[in-house]
């Protein structure tokens, strides 16, 4: 028998709506049969609670449920993809893969080796567009380089978005070429090696009213203003063009959070060493004092600091932090305790929901003063000047802080002159040496 199947292998897009990648694999004409692979290179280093793990596992069972309208079902497997893959190969006709692209160091290293392999085996390995509006090389300076400062990117990356159309990805006329089919169920949470989390990913909000005032709403922590998309985007359970479009209509600064995320992917994509080392190699010569004691008090929202120990705390309990605070609480990890920011990094990678490695890198690098486009290092946020400004009636801080003015709320660890006059004078020896 000839060789007439196309796999779709569904990764950071997990919906079957304007999804590029199965769009095209349904076009090629061939059955397709939908795949997603629970990667344990990846797998191996969560807690076996992982609330994404979770939100993945709930993804597919409704992914599934759409496709068996269709007559097909939604094949998991387990494993190391290549692994996976050679067995594929074995057990049907594959004629192509098709999928979306990541643009992460190993995504990269990992599509590279599967795609050589089915090269091997004379099955053709087909990756398009789908997370991002452009990708690599499409918003770069005249000589060809990438942009390694936000505003410019952003000018050029606005101006690409003006003059072309975006695509979308409709499959309503080609769902009859799922692959016909009843697989096994889904794995539960246990066969791949996990517990249900209890912290739970809520729904993403673009309505109409939050993105028009999202301006003025998302710097307040105790206000429900900002759109919670994070995961999904993460994840793909909407698509990007959708909510592009839907925040150029209505507010362009909610339009400039979405170009941030590119700017940071395309960082990584362009520069991968900032993985685990900054950006800027002078700061790479920091003398951190990475004392452990002070690091766990931070992880547990007990500095002392009533709006950094409120974000921990809502970190900790919910997988989620608001974005303003994320900043004040970064600052204090690196400039007030002189903890070196990928410890920062690794915890906010181990808790958040909406975890990205281009943004949480590029977001720790820019609040400790070592990224690409950063804030200076001699900025040192205020934690008490930042709860004056943004949570002034102590809303939020006591939602997260109930002890707040009791004696079982622990003084400052460290005073914040002292603090900021040292951070200032370490940073500028490193720099300069």
């Amino acid at each position: 028998m000839g060789k007439n199947i196309t796999i779709f292998w569904f990764r950071r897009d997990l919906r079957l709506y304007d999804n590029a990648g199965l769009f095209h694999a349904l076009c090629a004409g061939r059955p397709v049969l939908p795949l997603f692979i629970f990667d344990t290179a990846i797998l191996k280093e969560l807690p076996r609670d992982d609330a994404r793990v979770t939100f993945i596992h709930q993804e597919l069972q409704k992914i599934n449920a759409q496709l068996k309208k269709h007559g097909s079902t939604l094949l998991v497997r387990k494993g190391e993809p290549i692994e996976i893959f050679q067995e594929l190969v074995k057990k049907y006709p594959l004629a192509s893969v098709f999928t979306n692209r990541d643009y992460e160091p190993y995504a990269i290293q990992r599509d590279e080796k599967v795609s050589a392999m089915l090269k091997n085996a004379d099955v053709e390995f087909h990756d398009w567009k789908d997370q991002v509006i452009f990708e690599k090389d499409e918003v770069v300076k005249q000589d060809g380089n990438p942009y390694t400062v936000y505003t410019p990117y952003s000018r050029k990356w606005l101006e690409r978005f003006h003059n072309e159309e975006l695509p979308s990805f409709s499959i309503e006329k080609y769902t009859d070429r799922f692959y016909a089919c009843d697989f096994e169920p889904i794995p539960d949470m246990n066969d791949i090696g996990f517990e249900l989390s209890e912290i739970k990913v809520p729904p993403g909000r673009t309505s109409k009213d939050l993105i028009e005032n999202y301006n003025q709403t998302r710097d307040i922590p105790s206000k429900e203003g900002t759109s919670r998309m994070g995961p999904h985007l993460r994840f793909g359970t909407v698509s990007i063009r959708e909510v592009v479009q839907r925040a150029a209509k209505y507010e362009p600064t909610f339009l400039k959070e979405l170009i941030w995320r590119e700017f940071f992917m395309q960082i990584l994509f362009h520069f991968p060493k900032v993985i685990d080392h900054s950006f800027k190699p002078a700061y790479d010569n920091i003398p951190w004092i990475n004392d452990e004691v002070q690091f766990e008090s931070w992880c547990q929202g007990k500095t002392g600091y009533p709006m950094v120990d409120a974000g921990m705390r809502e970190l900790n309990e919910t997988g989620f932090m608001h974005n303003r605070v994320r900043m004040v609480t970064a600052s204090f990890l690196c400039k007030h305790l002189l903890i070196d920011w990928r410890w920062g990094e690794a915890y906010f990678a181990e808790k958040l929901l909406d975890y990205e490695l281009s943004s949480n890198n590029g977001n720790w690098q820019w609040a400790a003063g070592t990224g690409c486009d950063a804030s200076p290092y001699f900025r040192v946020f205020n934690p008490e000047s930042q709860q004056k400004k943004f949570d002034p009636d102590l809303t939020y801080i006591k939602k997260w802080v109930p002890e707040l003015g009791t004696n079982r709320y622990p003084k400052p660890m460290i005073d914040h002159k002292f603090a900021r006059e040292r951070a200032i004078k370490t940073y500028k020896q490193a720099i300069n040496r």
